[in-house]
């Protein structure tokens, strides 16, 4: 079992992470269903929240079959983030996470996300004030370190526990890297094996498999996987990790069935959550991974992400269905 202060998750637990347009609740409700131990909200702008600016107070929304959820925010302003975390205790989430490895240049511009990691001693001080600030458990998502030069994250992450973070999950590149190369899980086990740690270390990046999510555990003997990339439009990436944990054997894909059924799902609660406008657009990102693998699909695709009116996207799914149904997933 691994706890996060007070919440008990499995062994090994996956973690959906948390990411920007992508993680709202649709896709969450669809990742929970399939096994995901913890799910995060999409990234909050602590300015935002405290602006009451509309799509960042929309991310707020959370909901009971989601738990354990938990609400990530960012910032470098220590009195924008204490009235952030303010604001976020009233939706009562589970978690309150810090957004510390966002690496996109408007976000690391303002010393957030990512950003902090060049001031080391500003990321200690805004976390141990945000644990002050909340009953909530606080925990931490970050990068190795801002560059290659600058990796010191044992000592970091050391330092976090230390003033009271409940767990933290590291992306195996640093800033630097942004998404390219090869994430490096080693550093994220050389915090793992610190004597001195006795929170959950979650690893993150390139957990593209489950046997990747094996050998993180196996041979990196980290606590649990917080999976990104993997599980956009294919939520049974969860289900997939956990049934190669259980029986060592690969479970067969979904069907074209069952992937036309949760794309329509998916597309159905975000109209309702978000609106016939936004709703189609923002599902758009998903319909390459629904649909990944099948020859000859590129009208059917391009319809789905050019579409703007949610009744012929659903109808593109029936087309979908009629024309592939047999299809085989490798």
């Amino acid at each position: 079992m691994v706890k996060v202060g007070n919440i008990e998750l499995p062994d090994f637990p996956l973690l959906l992470a948390p990411m920007e347009d992508v993680s709202d609740p649709p896709f969450r409700a669809l990742c929970k269903e399939q096994g995901a131990d913890v799910v995060y909200t999409e990234f909050i702008s602590s300015e935002g929240l405290i602006r009451d600016a509309a799509k960042s107070v929309q991310k707020l929304d959370i909901y009971g079959y989601e738990r354990p959820v938990g609400i990530q925010i960012f910032g470098a302003e220590l009195g924008s983030m204490l009235r952030a975390i303010d604001i976020v205790e009233k939706t009562n989430p589970d978690i309150i996470d810090i957004n510390f490895g966002c690496p996109v240049k408007k976000v690391v511009c303002k010393n957030a996300g990512a950003g902090i990691l060049r001031d080391i001693p500003l990321m200690v001080k805004l976390t141990a004030e945000m644990v002050r600030r909340t009953h909530l458990p606080v925990t931490v998502k970050t990068r190795l370190g801002w560059d290659s030069r600058s990796i010191k994250i044992v000592e970091v992450a050391e330092k976090l526990q230390d003033v009271g973070i409940k767990s933290i999950a590291i992306h195996g590149r640093t800033r630097v890297q942004m998404y390219k190369g090869n994430a490096d899980w080693k550093p994220i086990a050389e915090v793992k094996n610190n004597p001195r740690m006795h929170i959950p270390v979650f690893g993150n990046g390139d957990v593209d498999s489950s046997e990747k999510a094996a050998e993180m555990r196996d041979v990196y003997g980290l606590d649990g996987a917080m999976i990104g990339r993997a599980s956009i439009g294919y939520p049974w990436f969860f289900k997939e990790v956990k049934h190669y944990f259980e029986t060592g054997e690969k479970l067969a894909p979904p069907t074209m069935e069952e992937r036309v059924a949760a794309a329509r799902r998916h597309l159905a609660m975000a109209i309702e959550w978000k609106g016939e406008r936004l709703g189609v657009f923002e599902t758009r990102r998903h319909y390459t991974n629904y649909f990944k693998g099948i020859p000859h699909f590129k009208e059917y695709r391009t319809k789905m992400v050019t579409s703007d009116n949610s009744e012929d996207v659903f109808a593109t799914f029936d087309e979908v269905l009629e024309k592939f149904g047999d299809f085989q997933f490798a």
